[in-house]
């Protein structure tokens, strides 16, 4: 997808690879915390923005999170299109409103003139201090979970309970590795072997969690938390973008006995199924990819009743 060198727009194939071939994931770079008792980012209504892509997962789960906790009237967001194009994920030629961006290197650029890295969604930007806050998903819904608990009508739900937080961290852990990033390491991998490493480890994760789950209604117990919503926002992609695009295909999420009711189950939680753009889901995993064909299918019914309880 190209990246900046020095604030300047490359399109030099930065590929991300191992001596293995194996699919490599940068760290995000920018690691500030947003909390209630923060003197440099503090948590105020209307001082913080979203720059995301609907169909991206990482960036899905910012806008997730900003649904469940109700935080919308406090955090405002701008959309890139679906499909990235030479520049990375643009806004198109009318621009975003709160920066005049084009593209999301542009709001990089807009923190740091000589950015050096690829630009990836979300960015958390502060509008007070003119600049970006965090781009790493898992730590900005984090900060969306509990920081803004202090607001006006921000929901109380809390998704990382104190008394579950090692379980939630090991699910997190394995998870992440495995499926979030393991589809990923499926699609992009460059020689065969470390295909079939990715392969393998995601369905046998995939496995092991389908068991888990036919003794009880999400991973951690009765109560839905993050561990659950960070997979879900992989599982819900999962037959329509990775298991064809990124050679996902031992079996479909539909074929787990307990893993697809589970899926229903968080897409038919109050709010979620509004936050789920299938059509950009598809943009991104195939629009960006020449000849552009975004395929019509499948058909996949995520109302179905899911019987996992009320």
């Amino acid at each position: 997808m190209g990246q900046l060198v020095n604030g300047q727009w490359s399109t030099e194939d930065q590929r991300r690879v191992g001596s293995k071939g194996e699919f490599v994931r940068p760290d995000s770079p920018f690691r500030s915390r947003i909390s209630s008792s923060s003197n440099e980012y503090a948590a105020e209504s209307g001082r913080y923005h979203l720059f995301v892509n609907a169909g991206c997962p990482w960036a899905y789960r910012t806008l997730l999170y900003r649904k469940l906790k109700s935080l919308e009237q406090h955090i405002s967001i701008s959309l890139t299109r679906s499909a990235a194009g030479t520049e990375g994920w643009t806004f198109g030629q009318e621009r975003e409103p709160l920066l005049n961006a084009q593209h999301i290197h542009d709001v990089y650029t807009a923190a740091e003139g000589s950015f050096t890295g690829r630009c990836t969604v979300p960015v958390l930007w502060d509008k007070t201090r003119q600049t970006i806050v965090n781009n790493e998903s898992a730590e900005i819904i984090r900060m969306l979970n509990s920081a803004f608990d202090v607001l006006p009508g921000v929901a109380t739900a809390d998704y990382y309970p104190e008394s579950l937080r090692e379980e939630i961290d090991e699910l997190n852990e394995l998870i992440y590795r495995t499926v979030n990033n393991g589809v990923y390491r499926c699609g992009f991998a460059q020689t065969q072997t470390a295909y079939e490493k990715a392969y393998d480890e995601l369905f046998d994760t995939l496995d092991l969690l389908d068991h888990r789950l036919s003794g009880q209604r999400y991973l951690c117990g009765e109560s839905v938390t993050e561990a659950d919503w960070r997979l879900f926002a992989t599982l819900i992609r999962f037959d329509m973008a990775y298991y064809g695009q990124f050679r996902c295909n031992r079996n479909m999420l539909q074929e787990f006995t307990h893993l697809w009711p589970y899926t229903r189950d968080l897409y038919q939680h109050p709010g979620v199924a509004e936050t789920v753009d299938f059509d950009a889901i598809k943009g991104i995993y195939f629009g960006s990819r020449p000849p552009g064909i975004v395929p019509k299918g499948p058909q996949i019914d995520f109302q179905e009743p899911h019987q996992r309880g009320s």
